[in-house]
């Protein structure tokens, strides 16, 4: 089976979706039955997919499309380039890694979109007024066309439903996997030197919904209190978004400019480094489609607090502690915080085979099977 993976997206750093679209394509190669991934990037994207995502297998071909980096290049792009090249390489199955625009009649073979979320809907704030407006066009667009939907988990497959409750397309959950095999973790370079500090850790981009203000205020808190050690660090990993601004003006009217650390694109050995040496890992989101870095975060062995929605248990279980989203959030992640960091036993990280390359390469297998099995020969 020949598989296209499209990711042709803005960021000129690595996100949480592009860490989706190496995933599949790592797992996909891992099976006898695909014999072939072309990886469509942008040219903008295409070195940080080959270098930070480690497609090194020779099944995976990389392909960066040379057009200017703008959002109406794109979606011209989305609605004709990427039919021209799938028609050229003429492969089994087409997914998209997000949802774009496009018309499935000018495809020769089945297309599958994977949906992350639903945050045009419910957090237009993460996009502005104007372009959550194309981006609920969009989802649209991508819903209505599409052969097959895959949902990152229950809660967003839930969710999609609700907000398109006639949709057509063949339907299925699928995870995102989970993969540090063959990592070799290394400190950030702020670390040179100073391995042993002591440090909390989230991975969010800086959007309303990750609630990344709560976090620092109960950090603030913390440290007042002299319930952390003075020299303690909060590390935050993400990208830039609406709310940076508003977060390095919080850093700086607390004062904590030499102890919140600002993060982003780290390799995937930092980001294993981060993971196995912190203190605590922490997630304040009020919602969320799934959730990679918390999965990541649990398999590797981190004590984990995290705000008590469907989706977080969903994928974490009875294995963090929860705190509730109320009007007292901050002191409720601050008694979560305090009561979890130095437990009587240490942790063990927790394996989720449901989480694994091979299982998630079966269940994509077995859905793109599926689909084209159910179109006219």
């Amino acid at each position: 089976m020949h598989v296209l993976i499209a990711v042709l997206h803005r960021p000129t750093k690595p996100t949480g979706v592009c860490r989706h679209a190496a995933n599949l394509a790592r797992c996909l190669v891992e099976t006898e039955e695909v014999t072939q991934v072309s990886f469509v990037t942008g040219t903008w994207q295409k070195e940080y997919f080959e270098t930070v995502f480690r497609l090194s297998s020779p099944k995976i071909k990389v392909i960066g499309v040379d057009i200017p980096n703008r959002s109406i290049s794109r979606n011209l792009w989305f609605l004709n380039g990427l039919p021209v090249l799938a028609n050229r390489l003429q492969p089994h199955i087409v997914h998209l890694s997000f949802p774009l625009p496009f018309v499935r009649s000018r495809f020769d073979c089945p297309v599958v979109a994977t949906i992350h979320d639903l945050y045009p809907y419910e957090c237009p704030e993460n996009f502005g007024r104007v372009q959550s407006i194309f981006n609920r066009l969009f989802l649209r667009q991508c819903i209505a066309q599409s052969n097959g939907l895959t949902c990152v988990s229950q809660e967003t497959l839930k969710k999609l439903k609700f907000f398109f409750p006639k949709i057509q397309a063949e339907l299925a959950v699928i995870y995102n996997s989970v993969d540090f095999t063959d990592i070799v973790p290394q400190p950030p370079e702020a670390w040179v030197g100073e391995q042993n500090l002591p440090f909390l850790l989230t991975v969010a981009q800086h959007r309303k919904n990750k609630n990344l203000h709560i976090l620092i205020q109960a950090f603030a808190h913390l440290l007042q209190q002299h319930q952390l050690a003075p020299e303690t660090l909060l590390v935050l990993v993400g990208s830039p978004g609406p709310e940076t601004e508003n977060l390095q003006q919080q850093i700086a009217t607390l004062q904590l400019q030499t102890q919140v650390l600002l993060l982003s694109s780290v390799s995937d050995g930092v980001l294993c480094w981060l993971y196995q040496n912190c203190r605590l890992y922490t997630v304040a989101s009020s919602t969320e489609g799934f959730c990679l870095p918390l999965a990541e975060a649990l398999h590797l062995g981190c004590k984990v607090v995290c705000s008590d929605i469907p989706i977080l248990r969903e994928v974490a279980g009875e294995d963090c502690v929860y705190f509730r989203l109320d009007s007292n959030s901050v002191e409720n992640l601050e008694r979560a915080i305090s009561e979890t960091i130095n437990p009587s036993a240490p942790v063990q990280a927790v394996t989720r085979n449901r989480f694994s390359l091979s299982a998630i390469a079966t269940q994509y297998l077995q859905l793109y099977t599926q689909i084209c099995q159910q179109l006219p020969s």
